[in-house]
């Protein structure tokens, strides 16, 4: 009977080990997360760096463990405190995890990630920035993506036949400033602006919008459509609030890119994230072609030329 008893104490100790040996606090083997419910109580998801965090509530550094001992908020629009580190060198300090190398992410979300050395070792939609070990959000150019837009590709670029491919630099005489047109100033690393991916001639025929005002008049019109993205808030519902488009003739000159739309040829898609639109320019009853350029202030320039039949 003694015996039967000292044998299930054991098969339940053996037991209790197992548990205590795989418990996340100190035997974890990886920090990645998708949501707060990945991590323990006193942590979170980090949003951007994706990885578990510890939280500091009271906002101070007593609260964080060595290898983290900054308590500041996560952003200046995220107020919730937790604990950032500032060397990749206290990071190797951090027991929460085993066998795997952490860095600081002093560039970015500021704490302790999994070095990486390549793409599959990032989450979904970050890269990695083999140079410093760093998951990054974004994408390199050739990456699959699906939908149209700027999906899960980095900012500057757009998804084409379901790859990332990076805008095109204009090359257009309107976006060069030798040729009499306007300099381009958009950096994907620094620009903030909604990107035009999609330019498409629509037609190049008689029509009501370059018409002189009178009932039934009709003029030279050629159409584009045009789509772009936005990288922070959203398109807004009318045509009329479009931040800062604008059409760049040849000779650099500039039109209120708002006053070539009608309201009815303007949809946003995606949730706002994505705008379409017609443009409708006056190019003359002789012309045969028509070079336009096209940008919204801080985005991308792009060109078109467009095509009478």
């Amino acid at each position: 009977m003694q015996l039967r008893k000292m044998t299930l104490m054991l098969a339940a100790l053996g037991t209790m080990s197992l548990v205590l040996t795989g418990c996340p606090d100190g035997g974890r083997d990886s920090l990645t997360c998708t949501a707060d419910t990945d991590c323990l109580d006193a942590e979170i998801c980090h949003p951007d760096a994706k990885v578990c965090v510890q939280t500091c509530p009271g906002g101070t550094s007593a609260e964080c463990p060595d290898s983290a001992k900054i308590c500041e908020t996560i952003s200046a629009t995220n107020t919730t405190n937790i604990c950032k580190c500032s060397t990749s060198a206290l990071c190797a300090q951090d027991d929460r995890v085993t066998g795997v190398e952490l860095v600081c992410d002093t560039t970015g979300s500021e704490v302790c990630v999994p070095k990486c050395s390549a793409d599959t070792d990032c989450a979904t939609g970050q890269t990695c920035d083999t140079a410093s070990g760093i998951c990054k959000a974004g994408s390199t150019p050739g990456q699959s993506c699906t939908g149209e837009g700027q999906s899960t590709c980095s900012y500057g670029q757009f998804c084409s036949s379901s790859k990332c491919t990076a805008v095109p630099a204009p090359t257009c005489a309107n976006f060069d400033p030798a040729q009499g047109g306007r300099a381009p100033t958009f950096n994907a690393a620094t620009s903030t602006g909604p990107i035009i991916y999609d330019v498409t001639q629509v037609s190049f025929a008689q029509d009501s919008f370059c018409g002189d005002g009178t009932t039934g008049s009709t003029g030279m019109t050629a159409k584009a459509r045009v789509k772009a993205y936005i990288k922070t808030g959203t398109f807004p519902g009318e045509k009329s609030g479009l931040p800062g488009l604008f059409y760049v003739r040849v000779n650099g000159s500039q039109v209120d890119g708002t006053t070539l739309i009608r309201p009815s040829e303007y949809t946003t898609a995606d949730a706002g994230k994505r705008a379409e639109f017609t443009m409708n320019f006056c190019p003359g009853s002789t012309a045969t072609t028509l070079s336009i350029g096209l940008y919204f202030t801080g985005g991308n320039e792009t060109c078109k030329q467009l095509n009478r039949p």
